[in-house]
């Protein structure tokens, strides 16, 4: 991929104003002594005038999180948007929120109400919780479960997590993890719980599940399915899988098909293991279906006692990359990240070594095409991809500082731009405002009582 230097507007505001380091002034928003953790999400309000996050007491602390809180991006005023009422050394614990795009709604996880030391707060005892904030007290539960059979169709019977809106507010995509399939692997010895990842969709009137004493029954208000087949032991050379995670919406109203029409879909992870016998991990895709209540040829929405529920009738998986010839094959799987995409749908991004063994942005297109290294730094890349909401443009860190690069309408890559200075502690978690003049970002900051995740702002400069 050739690189290019004619910048589009968000990089000539950048450098055409009175700002020679082309730095983006930054900004500490918070400041109590507790985390503040964004967590890979879509953390500001509709109106871009607060961040939403949660406090857990390390990054991997949901269990003991008791509160989702917001900033307020002007004057950094924090409120709670929801508080535990019943906070416990095993949950319930809640986590990963993120905002709707258009309605001062969040969505996060929520742990068992009634966890104790025989349910405690695990990822397939957690449910999707949205909360109105025009409706204070209100307690909105994404997803159903059903964990009595017969299922139920529309309904899940485990935990879901990292909720992600669509664009249109009409779907929340989701990885998923299942409690009857756990119990099932705790009972044979087998290997059966087997992380994937799903949709849910409001249809209307929620499928109905029977109550029950013990709090595991749960009556949601959306319609939720699996997307994708995973099996414990995928034969060596096939497209099987037998995790799927970290996905991400692609697009804000899908990819473009060969035929002009867009197709809503999720990019995720699958691990695979090659002919050779190695464990890899690759970019995959899978279409979502417009009519997600209609079942698929491999089995029951619901799922049975022994079977993952089934994906729906057009869920379409596609593997979008093949690097079993490179010197480093497969996708980084550290730093931890999540794929992502651009608002027009046309790429896919991800992490992976180049022939150096550094770790690079890569893109690929929907299509499947030959994917291109984006980025050439002579240090590994730190974090995920995350897009500008309607430009071909998109963040990242490196060498411990934000960076930008653009995309060309031919498809070449702009030389990437530093747009914080280098700090001792890395930026993390970045995200963009709705309107694409901030990005929020968290970062550690010693106090003292110890380190803490604050959040931090950016703003392009005017």
């Amino acid at each position: 991929m050739r690189y290019f230097h004619t910048f589009p507007l968000v990089f000539f505001l950048m450098i055409a104003c009175d700002n020679p380091t082309g730095f983006w002034p930054e900004r500490q928003l918070t400041h109590a002594e507790q985390n503040h953790e964004l967590d890979h999400n879509e953390n500001f309000s509709p109106d871009d005038a607060w961040i939403v996050y949660d406090t857990r007491p390390d990054p991997a602390g949901i269990q003991q999180n008791a509160k989702i809180e917001k900033v307020h991006v002007q004057t950094g005023e924090t409120q709670a948007l929801y508080t535990v009422t019943n906070p416990g050394p095993y949950g319930p614990g809640v986590g990963a929120v993120s905002y709707h795009p258009f309605l001062n709604q969040v969505v996060f996880i929520h742990g068992p109400d009634s966890a104790d030391q025989d349910r405690p707060y695990a990822g397939h005892w957690r449910t999707g919780l949205i909360i109105d904030e025009s409706r204070p007290g209100e307690r909105i539960w994404m997803d159903s479960r059903d964990v009595v059979p017969p299922y139920t169709p529309g309904a899940l019977r485990g935990g879901t997590h990292r909720h992600q809106w669509s664009v249109d507010g009409e779907w929340i995509g989701f990885t998923y993890n299942d409690a009857v399939m756990v119990a099932l692997e705790r009972a044979s010895g087998k290997k059966c719980d087997l992380r994937t990842v799903g949709v849910s969709k409001r249809l209307g009137p929620p499928v109905t599940v029977r109550s029950d004493s013990t709090g595991k029954q749960i009556q949601g208000a959306w319609f939720s399915v699996l997307l994708v087949p995973v099996v414990p032991n995928p034969k060596p050379g096939t497209d099987e899988i037998s995790k799927a995670y970290e996905d991400w919406w692609v697009g804000t109203s899908g990819y473009r098909k060969p035929n002009g029409t867009l197709q809503r879909a999720r990019a995720f992870m699958g691990d695979l293991i090659t002919q050779e016998g190695e464990h890899i991990t690759e970019v995959f895709i899978v279409d979502v279906p417009d009519s997600i209540h209609l079942a698929g040829e491999l089995g029951p929405l619901e799922g049975t006692e022994t079977q993952l529920p089934a994906p729906p009738r057009g869920a379409v998986v596609r593997r979008l990359t093949r690097t079993e010839g490179r010197r480093y094959p497969g996708i980084s799987t550290e730093p931890r990240h999540w794929l992502s995409s651009s608002a027009d749908g046309g790429f896919i991004s991800y992490l992976a070594k180049d022939d150096d063994g550094v770790v690079q942005v890569f893109l690929v297109s929907p299509l499947g095409d030959e994917p291109v290294q984006a980025t050439n730094h002579k240090t590994s890349v730190q974090s995920m991809v995350r897009w500008h909401p309607r430009e071909r443009v998109f963040s990242y860190v490196c060498d411990n500082s934000l960076f930008l690069a653009s995309i060309s309408l031919d498809g070449n890559v702009s030389e990437p731009v530093r747009i914080t200075e280098r700090s001792e502690e890395a930026p993390f978690a970045h995200c963009w405002s709705r309107n694409g003049e901030h990005i929020a970002f968290n970062r550690y900051v010693p106090s003292g009582q110890g380190s803490f995740i604050q959040v931090f702002l950016v703003a392009q400069p005017h």
